[in-house]
């Protein structure tokens, strides 16, 4: 199973590109939600407010979750945020936001020239980023007594996992980061340990 992704590590700003006395400013920032996005986009859009058009793609999500948009913003259809959003593919990236910003130079680039230019000024943005790969993972979380801790902690150091938050009060609880492709396999590991009690990724 497919259980890793490619995305950036730290925004990418005002990356410059000139074609015909109009200037682009691309930006990328890593993001996870749809409102993440819409605040980057009403800053940048608050910084150039003089700016012509902000136009922009992203991508949320991995595997059958993936879902993304791309926004011409005033340029003609398909000029702008489908060439951005291509180059968000050409990379294999994800949870990301691109945005060009155009000031007009007074020239007409005609849709093949827009077209060229935003896909350039995405393309240099993203030349810029630090990309990195992460893996997809699930919390199980598990509660027992006391008295089965060594069981448990074996099965999570032989299992290499990570411990995320824990509880402990009359019994213990623990969330665990497991690897997806590995999800099944270390929940049926658990589920055979007599003691330990699974539960849902609530708390």
């Amino acid at each position: 199973m497919e259980d890793t992704f490619k995305t950036i590590e730290n925004p990418v700003k005002e990356v410059i590109f000139k074609e015909k006395s109009s200037k682009f400013l691309g930006y990328a920032f890593p993001v996870k939600t749809e409102e993440e996005i819409k605040q980057h986009l009403e800053a940048v859009k608050k910084e150039h407010y003089s700016a012509r058009h902000w136009c922009y793609a992203w991508q949320l999500g991995h595997g059958k979750s993936m879902h993304y948009r791309a926004n011409d913003d005033g340029e003609p259809n398909n000029s702008a945020g489908i060439p951005i959003y291509g180059q968000i593919q050409s990379f294999e990236l994800t949870d990301i936001l691109v945005i060009v910003v155009r000031y007009f130079g007074g020239i007409k680039l005609g849709v093949g020239g827009l077209v060229q230019a935003y896909k350039t000024s995405a393309q240099l943005t993203l030349q810029e980023a630090e990309i990195m790969e992460k893996i997809v993972t699930q919390t199980l979380v598990i509660a027992f007594d006391y008295k089965d801790m060594n069981k448990v902690m074996r099965i999570i150091k032989e299992r290499n996992l990570q411990i995320i938050n824990q509880k402990m009060e009359l019994n213990c609880i623990l969330f665990i980061e497991v690897r997806q492709s590995e999800w099944e396999e270390v929940r049926a590991i658990f589920q055979t340990v007599y003691g330990i009690s699974l539960l849902d990724d609530e708390g």
